[in-house]
């Protein structure tokens, strides 16, 4: 099969995984409210405010940014956990915020396998701060050789823990 058939393997399985909310606590307690019309910032604990037109709108909470109950950004890491949870774990460093998996073979693709390495790269949720590096080999003569992995590959794994770890975010307040 070709580099199109394990990318949308990877990502289909990776896809499969289940959200679950976070455990550890908001950072600082109660997230600020956000009034409907956008115009309004609570602090922490007040549930409504006056909007634009003088009526009463209903506040809306928001979880933080910076959820660091680990060395790095808990949404981030739990989203990477829960994106590469089909393949086994050779490694995690939640403080670091590395992880790295075994080789992968998929049973539709018995001649190729990949692996997998994600770095976390700072404490706040940002689209920069997560980067995937997938490493591929395609079985030759009964010898494993490396292959050319496609940078969209590593870029759509990123923006498939990006957007779990925003649902995580979003769920944090919502459940």
């Amino acid at each position: 099969m070709n580099r199109a058939s394990v990318l949308g393997l990877l990502l289909c399985a990776s896809l499969g995984g289940c959200f679950q909310r976070l455990e550890e606590p908001v950072a600082g307690g109660t997230a600020p409210a956000i009034s409907a019309d956008a115009d309004q910032v609570a602090p922490a604990g007040e549930g409504r405010r006056r909007g634009r037109r003088g009526r009463r709108d209903q506040a809306v909470q928001v979880a933080p940014t910076r959820l660091t109950t680990i060395g790095v950004n808990a949404y981030l890491w739990r989203a990477a956990l829960d994106t590469v949870s089909f393949m086994s774990i050779a490694q995690t460093d939640s403080n670091g915020g590395v992880i790295v998996t075994e080789w992968y073979v998929s049973r539709s693709l018995p001649n190729e396998r990949m692996k997998v390495s994600i770095t976390i790269l700072d404490q706040d949720l940002r689209a920069d701060a997560v980067r995937v590096a997938a490493a591929r080999q395609v079985l030759q003569n009964g010898q494993w050789v490396d292959a050319a992995v496609q940078a969209a590959t590593n870029q759509r794994l990123e923006e498939i823990i990006l957007q779990k770890a925003r649902d995580l975010r979003r769920n944090a307040v919502a459940g």
